[in-house]
Formats: C-alpha cells, sequence, structure tokens
C-alpha cells in the first residue's frame, strides 16, 4: 500500500496522541482474551498487533507502556476462575511491520518478524491490576526505519497465551519510564482493530482508517458486535452511511463507494449504542480493505483530523 501522503500529513499535523486507544476514538479497553478462549466472547483470533511511529530524527528514548497488563482483577472480564496468561512482545529492527505477515489479521507465518526488543507474560498479578508497566527504554533508531509510515516503527503484539479469560488493557508511547510523556510527531496505528465498547448507551466510540488517493471503495468486515445498536460511516462527503453489522459470534462485510472528495483523508465509523437494550461487556473486531484487498491503518489520531460532513460536497462516482 503506498501511503507516503500519510508521512507526509503526520510530520505536518506534529501528532502527539500516543494514548492507545486515544481520547478522539472514546474506546474504552483494547481487549486480548486467552488462547483457550470462544470467539463468541468477542475475539476472534486472541492477538492483537499495534505499530507505534517514531519520527526520524526523535532524541528521547521511547518507551511503551501498559495498563493493567495481568488478567485478573478489576477491569478484565472472567470466564470461571481466572486462569489466563498475556504475552506482551515489543518488536523493532528490519521486518517489523514490513513482513507481510506483520500486517495480516491473523497470527500466522513471521507474524513475530523484527528483532525481538523484550518480552513478558502476566497471569493474574495484585501488583500490576490497575497500574502501569514499562518495556524500554528503546533507542528510537531501534524501530524499523519506514518514511512511507512516517518514521521508525515500533511493533507491540499482546497474545493470550493460555486460559480464556479477556485481559482490558491500554498502551501509551513515552519518553519516561514512570509517567505518560508524549513523543512530539508519534502516533499508533492497527489494522485489525479488536475492542471494548462503553457500557453506556450514550458513549459513542470512534475508528479512523485513512483514505488515500488509489481507494475507491472499502469492504469493512466487523465480527460479533451483539446487534448492539448500529455503525455508521461519517466523512467529509457521508453524513453517516449505514454500515452492515454482525450479531453474535458471526463476521459480516458491506462495500462502500469511495469519493474524490474522501482522498487523503480519515472516515469516521462511529459505534452507535442502542437504547432499547442494555448490551454489557460488548467486544468487537473491526477492519476495513480497499478494492486492492489490502488492509487499511486506523490510526489512533486520525490523519487529516476527524472529518467533518460538508453538505457542499456531491457524491459522484467513480
Amino acid at each position: 500500500m503506498r501511503i507516503t501522503a500519510i508521512a507526509a500529513l503526520v510530520l505536518a499535523l506534529r501528532a502527539v496522541g500516543q494514548p492507545v486507544p486515544a481520547v478522539e476514538e472514546n474506546i474504552p479497553w483494547l481487549v486480548t482474551f486467552g488462547a483457550q478462549s470462544d470467539p463468541s466472547w468477542g475475539d476472534d483470533d486472541f492477538c492483537q498487533i499495534f505499530f507505534f511511529v517514531v519520527p526520524k530524527g526523535t532524541k528521547q528514548p521511547v518507551h511503551i507502556r501498559v495498563f493493567d497488563p495481568d488478567c485478573g482483577g478489576t477491569n478484565d472480564e472472567a470466564k470461571g476462575t481466572y486462569d489466563s496468561r498475556t504475552r506482551f512482545s515489543v518488536y523493532g529492527g528490519k521486518g517489523a511491520i514490513s513482513d507481510a505477515a506483520a500486517r495480516g489479521t491473523q497470527p500466522e507465518g513471521n507474524f513475530r518478524s523484527g528483532n525481538l526488543l523484550a518480552m513478558r507474560e502476566f497471569a493474574a498479578d495484585a501488583r500490576y491490576d490497575g497500574q502501569w508497566y514499562t518495556f524500554g527504554p528503546f533507542d528510537p533508531n531501534a524501530g524499523e526505519a519506514m518514511p512511507e509510515y512516517g518514521g521508525l516503527v515500533f511493533k507491540v503484539i499482546c497474545e493470550g497465551a493460555s486460559g480464556d479469560d479477556g485481559n482490558l488493557y491500554r498502551y501509551f508511547m513515552s519518553t519516561r519510564s514512570t509517567s505518560n510523556e508524549a513523543i512530539e510527531g508519534g502516533n499508533a496505528f492497527t489494522f485489525e482493530y479488536t475492542f471494548r465498547m462503553h457500557d453506556d448507551p450514550n458513549e459513542v466510540s470512534h475508528i479512523y482508517p485513512y483514505i488515500d488517493d488509489r481507494v475507491v471503495s472499502v469492504k469493512q468486515s466487523n465480527f460479533d458486535w451483539d446487534g448492539d445498536g448500529f455503525v455508521r460511516i461519517v466523512s467529509v462527503a457521508k453524513k453517516g452511511d449505514l454500515v452492515l453489522a454482525s450479531g453474535q459470534n458471526a463476521w459480516v462485510h458491506s462495500e462502500h463507494k469511495i469519493t474524490t472528495e474522501e482522498h487523503n483523508t480519515s472516515l469516521d465509523i462511529r459505534f452507535i449504542k442502542r437504547q432499547d437494550v442494555a448490551v454489557k461487556n460488548n467486544n468487537v473486531v473491526f477492519l476495513v480493505r480497499n478494492q486492492y484487498g489490502e488492509l487499511l491503518p486506523f490510526f489512533t489520531v486520525p490523519i487529516g483530523g476527524i472529518p467533518q460532513f460538508k453538505p457542499s460536497i456531491v457524491a459522484r462516482k467513480q
């Protein structure tokens, strides 16, 4: 996928959005279940990969911080007694993202490509319940140099190593080991998003796939939405196109045309909960491909900013 425009926009915006999920997304948690889990709980493959971008020329050390990395206690989702272990791994160097397996949607092949910089497994551990654990410090140059993504890229893999419980967690890329201090110009993205919805029906969550100038249509796929309301696409040219949303333990897909006005902008995919029935602890998986079948990156801070519908734009067929 050619994303030189992404790199230029990242550098121009000087994004400082290393919380993952970001404030703009209004997503409470990332979630990864143990390897023996039932996918109907909302995780199709028990693995989630995120990439963190550090601008070239960054001098400060890089730390990847994980909030609540253990699986047990206040925030996580138990199936019976907590018996799960979660493995977090940090990779850099050649192949960390350039290897095609690293950009896939399944933990297959050489998805652990690159140089392993740090790894740790967590079970239920009160020391880390509701606390931060820090990987690093890493030399910024330990990331894989990928100008098309905006700089040096580190990969973080979260895997459900064993058990059948859900680990809810968050990330922050920081210059410090003991506090969250953003790296100027940094950002983060994934190609397949697995996350927890709010329980509050008034909360709307967002994810932001980037649309480059080659895209003429996109195919969205989502898993285990549980009929929890509506999913809509908002953009500079779309007021709120309805997305086909999945039920329990199922994948669904729908295709959506892209107009010229939407090129080099982000889409705003909105998750709007139903008001009539309370759906709690809802975990969902989401991905988007272009007409070539290539996965589109979800940047936690949307490239080009949060899109606003412009009524003056008339959608044109490609």
